[in-house]
Formats: structure tokens, sequence, C-alpha cells
């Protein structure tokens, strides 16, 4: 999609504040759930507007400390529409960039370079999960997977046979957090020898025998070596998002993101 473009050092790919903040994304629900299986731009302050109904939003945790230490809050809210994702149905309610069947979209996806990528987070209390496709400079791709629900690493493989790097994720749980907001940041190459070490230890665990023997191979087609390029970007319920960019450098004092890249609170 953008192999043939100039790619700036900062691309952002989603934006909740901008005039076409999906433009770059297909969304999915769970039409079975009308109720509750839905993706709605809204204040994060307020929660307005509601979703048309029957849709009705989930009520927001109160898990963090306000003035009182006693009384706990939903924490400090953010003065900006926000794109709200929520369905007790996982796995069917989502945004995906690129967006499906795009005449933009070529067989390799997004093609972005940049190592880092950065993710602006609401907590909602629910579990939650997102993905994304790499690829490596031998042409082997790969899915990372992070969800609140997975326990401990793990390798597998989705329906088109490509290996997916199931990883744990936890959001803050102090309970003095000013906000349930969070801005989660993934170094992409650091996770390419993921895929074959996660690998390697199920199979030792797997393969161990009464006499002590392991195997430790693993498959040929895991991803390895050096990080190539990302392919996709998958968020799914339940969150509400602010901004999802990628860019070249990890983010310091020294190389701050851009101001608007920041969160504010009310």
């Amino acid at each position: 999609m953008f192999s043939g473009s100039v790619q700036p050092s900062i691309v952002s790919l989603f934006s909740s504040t901008g005039s076409q903040p999906l433009s770059l994304f297909s969304v999915g629900v769970d039409s079975t759930l009308p109720s509750d299986s839905f993706v709605q731009l809204l204040s994060d302050a307020t929660s307005l507007p509601a979703p048309p109904a029957p849709a009705s939003l989930t009520s927001l945790p109160r898990t963090f400390g306000g003035e009182n230490a006693d009384e706990p809050c939903t924490g400090k809210h953010i003065r900006q529409t926000v794109l709200h994702i929520q369905s007790p149905t996982l796995r069917t309610t989502f945004i995906q960039c690129p967006p499906f069947l795009s005449p933009r979209v070529s067989d390799k996806g997004l093609e972005l370079k940049h190592t880092w990528l950065q993710i602006q987070v609401r907590n909602l209390g629910r579990e939650w999960s997102f993905e994304v496709g790499v690829v490596d400079k031998a042409g082997r791709e790969g899915v990372i997977r992070c969800s609140t629900f997975q326990k401990c690493p793990a390798v597998g493989r989705n329906f088109s046979s490509v290996p997916v790097l199931h990883l744990p994720l936890a959001f803050p749980s102090s309970s003095n957090l000013l906000t349930p907001w969070s801005t989660i940041t993934l170094h992409l190459p650091k996770f390419i020898s993921y895929f074959a070490s996660v690998s390697r230890g199920q199979q030792l665990q797997d393969d161990t025998r009464d006499d002590g023997v392991t195997s430790s191979s693993f498959h040929p087609l895991l991803p390895g070596g050096t990080y190539s390029h990302l392919t996709y970007v998958k968020i799914y319920a339940t969150c509400r998002l602010r901004r999802i960019w990628l860019s070249d450098r990890a983010p310091s004092a020294e190389a701050p993101s851009p101001w608007e890249f920041e969160l504010y609170g009310d």
C-alpha cells in the first residue's frame, strides 16, 4: 500500500479527532449482538452522542483513586472525540488497517517499514486485544497478538496458517493513577526473534519424554532474523482509541512525539 510512497519519520494511521478518522480502516461488528456490539465516535468526557438504539454503552469502571483515596472514580477523561469499540465477542468487533478489499492495498498490505508502533487506548475494564502483521527480510510473515486474557507467551497459527505470537498484555493496575488512558509502545523488530524462542520453549515442554530427551525443533517458516515491514494493524473490542501511529525512532525526551500526539486531561 505504501511501498511506492515516501515514508516520513512519523505516520499516523488513526486519529479520532481527524475529519475522516476511519478512512484507512475496515470496521467489523457482531450483527447477532445489536445491543452490545458497535463502533462509535463519542466524547470521552461525556460519552455522548449515545449509540443508536438498541445499543447501549458499557458502564465505565471505577478503579482509579480520586481526591479521596477511599472513593474510586473513573479517572481523568480527555476532552476530545474518541473511538469507542465495544462487544462481549472480542474477535468479531474490531477495526483493521488496511481496509478489506481496498483497491489501494497490495498483497503485502501496508508495507510500512517503521520500527515503533504506538497506540493510545483507554482501559474499559473488559477483555481487550490487538494484533499486527509483520514480515522479516526473508519474506516470512507473522502476527503479533497482545491480549489482556493471555496468561503466558505462546505460538499458534491463524486460519491462513500464518504463525501467531500470543503475548499477555496488562494495563497499569494501581488505584492511584490519574487516568485509565495509556500509550502502548511496541518495538516491532524486537518481537521477530520471539517467534522462534517461544516456539522452542513450547517444544521443550510438549516433547519431553520419560527418558528426559527433548526436542528443540520449530517450524522453519517462523519469522526470524531482521525485521522488514508492517502489513496490518487490527484493534479488537473493548476499548477507546485516540490515536495509532508509527515512527522510526524510539520515543524519548530528546525526540518527543508531536504535541498533538500527547494526552491532555480535562
